[in-house]
């Protein structure tokens, strides 16, 4: 039985992303490493701090002791940490909006990418347009911003949050051959700002798994042998 160990920086993507895993691989055994304190840091701070950094990789290196074959980080905000950690870290580390980013650029030149806060928006560009450099493509970037989404759903206001990720969505679609949904926990709303924009949306969750399906399959080809 494989193990993968999936970090979060919050408690709202992890049952989505179990019951993604239970349906791509239902054998695999999931082990969930939750610290709701790093995103709250990274928030207040706008930026990565480096505490946060230390902690994640930390949390990388107790995947490794638990005897991970594929380390899942589940947030987008951090993912620039997984990128350094890499080196450290004697297992795959797959980023779970690597596989979302590179098919947005092998698909689309304008992508607008939604999150609700800077700290997530920044890195997911990044990530988009360091994909695209990389495979020599030529993208235009729209920035979505939902303002105020992320502070009326940590005040428990779900409906609002979801409103104004509507708007925004509908504000770019003109500008945009597709959506991009920089956040694992917006995957809920793709078919709904698909239907409501006419363009296509990509979230994570799935296509991340789909990765880390891909990375134990390599192992297995080579022998089980961590890379």
């Amino acid at each position: 039985m494989k193990t993968v160990v999936a970090v979060y920086t919050g408690q709202g993507l992890s049952e989505p992303l179990k019951a993604v895993f239970q349906e791509l691989l239902p054998d695999c055994r999931l082990v969930n490493i939750i610290d709701d304190s790093l995103i709250g840091d990274v928030v207040r701070a706008g930026h990565v701090p480096p505490a946060v950094s230390r902690r994640l990789v930390q949390y990388y290196h107790h995947g490794e002791e638990i005897g991970a074959d594929v380390i899942l980080n589940t947030c987008s905000s951090v993912g620039e940490v997984a990128d350094a950690a890499r080196s450290l870290i004697s297992v795959p580390i797959v980023k779970i909006d690597e596989a979302m980013a590179e098919q947005a650029v092998n698909r689309y030149e304008r992508i607008a990418v939604l999150a609700t806060l800077p700290s997530t928006l920044e890195p997911t560009m990044r990530l988009i347009r360091k994909h695209a450099d990389a495979c020599g493509r030529q993208v235009q970037l729209v920035n979505g911003l939902a303002e105020g989404a992320f502070d009326a759903l940590v005040s428990g206001r779900p409906d609002e949050h979801d409103r104004i990720l509507l708007e925004t969505a509908k504000r770019t679609a003109g500008e945009a051959d597709a959506i991009v949904l920089a956040q694992g926990s917006m995957a809920r709303m793709e078919k709904t700002l698909a239907d409501a924009t006419g363009k296509p949306v990509l979230s994570s969750p799935r296509l991340g798994v789909e990765q880390v399906k891909a990375v134990l399959e390599q192992l297995d080809a080579a022998g089980g042998v961590k890379l």
